[in-house]
């Protein structure tokens, strides 16, 4: 058959001949997809044959676990496989065109105007160079031709539509000046600029809030009424599925093992995916039981790496390359949850606070806490307004507590977590850490303070640095604090580490970029672990996480903090994940707690209109059947 190579791609084109499973009339038809990515000097199947087909303004969702190749997938199709990628067969009709036989430039005009796509992780997908406005208008101007005053007004149209606040001010600003869920949605403005025929959503609402997500659903809706466009959704979200697609279709390990319809919910046929939506947190499981609503034993028989004893391999990275793992006879020897503690330095001892009366002090006070940002104008910068991104903000958290804080995008809740930390500077207010001021702290007593205090950031590839592989990254802050430990001793807590959130030891001679979204925030917990803190800041730690992955690090969580003692600020936006670990949820809006409570409470009993209102935008997902009653 011949081939053509392209940007490292070789792409091997079949001869023209039509399958089963490709109706004469599908806007998009895939058949027998295969692909491979170079691992050394092999060649690791990623997608094993898969076919589906896509119908004029039909909703298609594409599910499964982190790495089982649902974004290679949709990649490929566009042709846009990194290096080390290489399809190897298969075809993917658009209309009545291959993609796969179509030189580069017939695929400019293609990708954005014919197929559009929402990336999973909009802060490497945006220019940090550029501002919103410029990418969006870059986007018109390429696909529809628009310039000038046409332009910018379309431009800040379809950034009202996806729910910017105050498009005006937010066309001027760069990526990092927006919040996770903003750069979200500026991503989803630049995918519909060019007014696609089919719009690839891979994980659209994963960085937002539930109001948004509504938001969010509720556009691609009424934009697939009003002119016609196809969605392919790749996600882990079930509640979002139920809620917008007409089709399901299941992937694990590079093929697709079950394609449904709306009766996927009522009872899915093949056992993974009734153990997918067994491992689905549920917003009432406090009504019913203090733990989290999961399938313990059947998240287990699919990841060697949290069980007692056996073997095996485990397919992960996003290329589905395979990266086994030899486990012992006994299976893992040890776990990080039952190390030895690390020693404490000498200014860790002296800074220990004894009991005052037998009274436990909280591990955090914060007293009217603030963080405001000016905004200049003028050739001089004078300050004409000010931002008050956390304006006043009180609360306490105990030794071996998680607090939640949840709100809409742009409400203040990261900005809280990185201020606590000092990662941005303060406006005013106090923090007492452990009984001490730690404002006061200057130098080495600051430094070795601030190891008690970790953050698990919410872009987890943008927190990394893409140039150390991973056991150095997860190592880094050992050999800041921990100085005297040996080499050999720091490599065993590595992969202790590793093996705990669920990857194999050998994962720490890989970079970054070789990991699906998952796996880096499996890393990044690994690393905000890896110094032993007494607080650590969650800030959506689970966001990127395929819902079985998802059990297993909610459950790490509250086994770290039953057996260390942790304490959790736990940012996000999942309410469902807050059902199934917070003790308190404090609830934030414009910069403000405006209600705080006992979990059981907030959820099911709020007091406050704005905590109704986020509880009334979860999306619901009923499931009867075999897999659970509704």
């Amino acid at each position: 058959m011949p081939s053509i190579r392209e940007g490292g791609n070789e792409v091997i084109v079949p001869e023209p001949s039509r399958t089963k499973t490709e109706p004469a009339r599908a806007l998009l038809a895939v058949a027998d997809l295969r692909v491979a990515f170079r691992q050394d000097a092999n060649w690791v199947p990623a997608v094993d044959g898969v076919s589906f087909h896509i119908g004029k303004g039909e909703s298609f969702a594409l599910v499964g676990e982190s790495g089982s190749g649902k974004s290679v997938t949709a990649l490929s199709v566009l042709r846009l496989l990194p290096q080390s990628g290489r399809i190897l067969g298969g075809r993917a009709m658009l209309g009545d065109r291959d993609l796969f036989a179509l030189p580069e430039f017939a695929m400019s005009g293609i990708r954005g105007k014919r197929i559009g796509i929402i990336f999973q992780d909009p802060m490497s997908s945006l220019n940090p160079v550029l501002t919103v406005g410029r990418q969006i208008g870059e986007a018109l101007s390429l696909q529809r031709g628009l310039k000038g005053r046409a332009l910018k007004a379309r431009a800040l149209e379809l950034l009202d539509h996806v729910g910017l606040p105050d498009p005006a001010r937010h066309f001027n600003e760069y990526p990092h000046q927006l919040s996770g869920g903003m750069r979200q949605r500026a991503m989803i403005a630049i995918a519909l600029a060019g007014e696609p025929d089919l719009l690839i959503a891979d994980e659209p609402t994963t960085a937002l809030d539930v109001t948004l997500q509504a938001q969010i659903l509720d556009l691609l809706k009424r934009l697939q009424r009003d002119t016609g466009m196809a969605l392919w959704l790749i996600t882990h979200d079930f509640g979002v599925v139920a809620e917008l697609c007409t089709r399901v279709a299941v992937m694990r390990a590079g093929k697709i093992i079950e394609q449904n319809g709306r009766g996927f919910f009522e009872g899915p046929e093949h056992p993974y995916s009734r153990e997918l939506l067994a491992a689905m947190p549920r917003l009432d499981a406090r009504l019913r039981d203090s733990e989290v609503d999961f399938d313990d034993k059947a998240v287990d028989a699919r990841n060697p790496f949290l069980r007692a004893s056996g073997g095996g391999t485990v397919d992960l990275t996003e290329g589905g390359e395979r990266l086994a793992s030899a486990m012992s006879r006994d299976g893992i020897k040890k776990s990080p949850l039952d190390l030895p503690r690390l020693a404490p330095s000498s200014v860790g001892s002296r800074m220990e606070r004894p009991e005052r009366e037998g009274i436990k002090a909280p591990l955090l006070e914060v007293r009217d806490f603030k963080v405001h940002y000016p905004i200049k104008k003028g050739i001089f910068q004078r300050t004409v307004d000010t931002v008050r991104a956390v304006d006043g903000v009180s609360f306490s958290l105990e030794r071996g507590e998680t607090l939640a804080l949840v709100g809409e995008s742009g409400c203040g809740k990261t900005t809280l977590g990185k201020g606590l930390l000092n990662l941005i500077k303060p406006s005013g207010g106090r923090v007492r850490f452990d009984g001490e001021d730690i404002a006061g702290l200057k130098g080495e007593a600051r430094r070795k303070r601030c190891a008690e205090m970790q953050i698990i950031f919410q872009d987890p590839y943008s927190s990394m640095n893409p140039r150390m592989i991973v056991g150095d990254i997860v190592e880094e802050g050992l050999r800041a604090q921990h100085p005297g430990i040996a080499a050999e001793e720091r490599r065993e807590r590595v992969e202790d580490l590793l093996r705990a959130v669920g990857l194999p030891p050998e994962a720490r001679l890989r970079y970054p970029h070789e990991f699906s979204g998952g796996q880096r925030q499996r890393i990044c917990i690994a690393r905000a672990l890896a110094v032993e803190p007494k607080l650590i800041v969650c800030d959506e730690p689970t966001s990127a996480l395929d819902v079985s992955v998802q059990a297993q690090i909610l459950r790490l969580l509250r086994e770290l903090r039953e057996r260390r003692g942790l304490s959790y600020l736990f940012i996000t936006h999942d309410l469902a994940v807050v059902a199934a670990l917070a003790d308190r949820v404090a609830v934030m809006r414009r910069g403000r707690i405006v209600e705080m409570g006992e979990t059981r409470q907030v959820l099911f009993e709020p007091t406050h209109a704005y905590t109704r209102g986020l509880l009334a935008a979860v999306p619901k997902l009923r499931r009867t059947g075999p897999s659970g009653a509704p």
